[in-house]
């Protein structure tokens, strides 16, 4: 699991938005892009993030 410290100095690498974990993904406030989390590190690389749903911001 994420350690909320490690959480609170994350943004999203897209839009530099604040993000917070949902569903075991990291998901930006801005763009909703979710980032997996693979073996407790969070995988921040926009190409390994999914997209959002068409018409779903957080």
């Amino acid at each position: 699991m994420i350690d909320k410290e490690l959480l609170d100095i994350l943004a999203c690498p897209l839009c530099k938005a604040d993000v917070k974990l949902e569903d075991g993904r990291i998901v930006c406030s801005k763009c909703a892009r979710r980032y997996p989390i693979k073996d407790d590190i969070p995988i921040m690389l926009i190409d390994e993030a999914e997209l959002p749903e068409r018409g779903v911001h957080s």
